[in-house]
């Protein structure tokens, strides 16, 4: 299936209510697939319920570094983190065998998606990287030359983001974590533009900004 239009849901962190929220607005637009770029668990919310809602949504997710930690035992002393103990047979078995990375064949070429970059769930870049962060950044540079992917869909800095670099366009949603401005995106491959909306405490879903998958390039 060729795809034309996507819902991007950015860094969950058990944020259940605005997952639910995110889910209805998105399947009001109607895209032909939901994606989800993992670091589903370690927050205040219900990580149970977060797994569920991904996978009554047919969401195509994809590993974090949070889920990483959470099988490795490691950085279970992070504030909120979430026990392996808490979760039940069903959300361990969805969160153990959800891959690191995803293709996607969209209408205006195939699409990446991941947590950080690639492989690399704590590699990642950020909408003020200039210059040097971005001709040392290795595994971005080796994504760029590799020359496979139109898109990157990705998350792990909370920080939603439309650029161009080289002939790589990377789209990150952000986050549903209440403390770092809750949003998520509507992408549309064939008009070249991603939508993103917030969710804002009495207002719900708003409408937040629309960028095009072009707007936004880098040369090196």
């Amino acid at each position: 299936m060729t795809i034309k239009t996507v819902g991007v849901i950015g860094d969950v962190h058990c944020e259940a209510e605005a997952l639910a929220a995110a889910l209805d607005h998105l399947a009001s637009l109607g895209p032909d697939r939901v994606l989800c770029v993992g670091d589903i668990v370690d927050g205040t919310g219900d990580p149970n319920r977060c797994c569920g809602l991904l996978r009554e949504a047919g969401a195509l997710t994809v590993c974090g570094n949070h889920e990483r930690w959470l099988f490795e035992g490691a950085m279970r002393n992070l504030p909120g983190a979430t026990r392996l103990e808490a979760l039940d047979a069903s959300s361990r078995e969805y969160l153990r065998v959800l891959p690191k990375t995803c293709e996607i064949e969209t209408m205006s070429g195939r699409a990446l998606l991941c947590h950080g970059l690639g492989e690399q769930d704590m590699a990642g870049v950020r909408p003020d990287d200039r210059g040097y962060a971005l001709e040392n950044n290795d595994t971005l540079q080796s994504l760029i030359h590799d020359g496979r992917y139109a898109f990157l869909i990705n998350g792990h800095t909370h920080q939603r983001m439309v650029r161009r670099v080289g002939a790589l366009a990377v789209i990150n949603a952000g986050t549903l974590h209440r403390d770092y401005s809750p949003c998520f995106a509507f992408v549309d491959f064939e008009h070249e533009r991603a939508t993103f909306f917030e969710l804002r405490p009495g207002d719900g879903v708003v409408s937040a900004e629309e960028r095009r998958l072009a707007d936004w390039t880098e040369l090196f």
